[in-house]
């Protein structure tokens, strides 16, 4: 498990050679026009004359700052924590499985998949386990923490990007997943519009969504979000910090009696000794620490049910279509008809 993870940081010439090769070769779009990148002076350039500096060895095609900047924060600061090499406990490895399905995942070796807000890499891990060729993105620096973990090469590609303006020509990948992210973006049906146009014909889109939890509405985390969300990102990580370091303790203590429901209402902080009681006091600390920021300065916070999830799949035209209740909410898949006709 995780024989891909970096162990001494990024290669930066053997990510810049592999970048460069894949530009020479045209992978790479303008997502401006469609047309064309190729690497001059440290930038991706096209015949347009837009550009896009490359920096650390990753292709960079966001404004410096965008509305996922706490994410990028956040994942570099615990680059590692829900790896299941990190772990040693099969947990995104799982929760990818289910998504995926047994059948789709057996065929996972040599496919091309897009992993759409790819974060420090919990599901890049486990796809480059399965042999997948896998092309990470992810609108903030997250990337950065991606690529330290697992290096670009041959068989992994990593760059900052938007989904609503993919670097990509459409219908490039076998498989686009795009799980923990779609609830955060402006406007989900527009993400997942734009993700299924990089789906090749007979390929899948993989996806999750948060749902409606009464427990969300009468907690009092939503008190603190408004605030936090706006808050510079070193200011935020503190908080949460001493937030979680003060009720960890507590939240550990009524794990397993009546009196957790009360303590999970009057305390914002996301404990995981329910969902994974594997996991030791320290990693019960960095997973909080992780899920009780995300979870208080995301940016947009989207719910939906199962069905306005299946019925945005049906409209794209999507068959063989799963979507069930699980995870974080809503988890889907569906596959593009074999016989549809290419996009541009």
């Amino acid at each position: 498990m995780g024989t891909r993870m970096a162990q001494s940081g990024i290669d930066q010439a053997h990510v810049e050679r592999t970048f460069e090769s894949d530009s020479s070769e045209s992978v790479w779009r303008c997502p401006k026009d469609g047309s064309a990148l190729f690497a001059r002076q440290g930038h991706l350039i096209c015949r347009g004359a837009h550009q896009f500096p490359v920096v650390n060895g990753i292709p960079r095609f966001v404004p410096a700052r965008t509305y996922a900047d706490h994410f990028g924060e956040q994942w570099k600061r615990y680059r590692r924590t829900q790896l299941d090499s990190y772990t040693g406990f099969p947990i995104s490895r799982d929760r990818l499985h289910r998504c995926i399905g047994d059948r789709l995942w057996k065929t996972l070796a040599g496919r091309d998949v897009l992993e759409c807000g790819c974060g420090a890499g919990r599901f890049t891990e486990v796809l480059l386990d399965e042999g997948a060729r896998v092309t990470s993105i992810d609108l903030s620096e997250a990337v950065d923490a991606n690529a330290e973990n697992f290096p670009p090469g041959l068989l992994h590609r990593v760059a900052q990007a938007d989904i609503l303006a993919l670097p990509f020509a459409a219908q490039q990948f076998d498989i686009v997943a795009c799980i923990g992210v779609i609830q955060h973006t402006p406007s989900p049906e527009q993400t997942i519009e734009h993700l299924y146009r990089q789906v090749r014909p007979g390929g899948w889109l993989i996806i999750d969504h948060y749902t409606y939890e009464v427990g969300w509405y009468t907690k009092t985390a939503p008190l603190f979000r408004p605030v936090l969300k706006r808050l510079p990102t070193s200011v935020s990580i503190r908080f949460t910090e001493r937030l979680v370091d003060l009720m960890l303790p507590l939240h550990k203590r009524v794990a397993g009696s009546h009196f957790r429901s009360v303590v999970f209402r009057l305390s914002p902080v996301l404990t995981h000794y329910r969902t994974h009681p594997a996991l030791n006091d320290d990693l019960q600390r960095q997973w909080a620490l992780l899920d009780t920021h995300d979870s208080l300065t995301d940016y947009f916070k989207h719910f939906c049910t199962r069905g306005q999830v299946r019925r945005v799949l049906e409209r794209l035209g999507l068959e063989e279509i799963w979507c069930e209740y699980g995870g974080n909410g809503v988890e889907a898949r569906g596959r593009r008809p074999a016989n549809a006709a290419r996009c541009d």
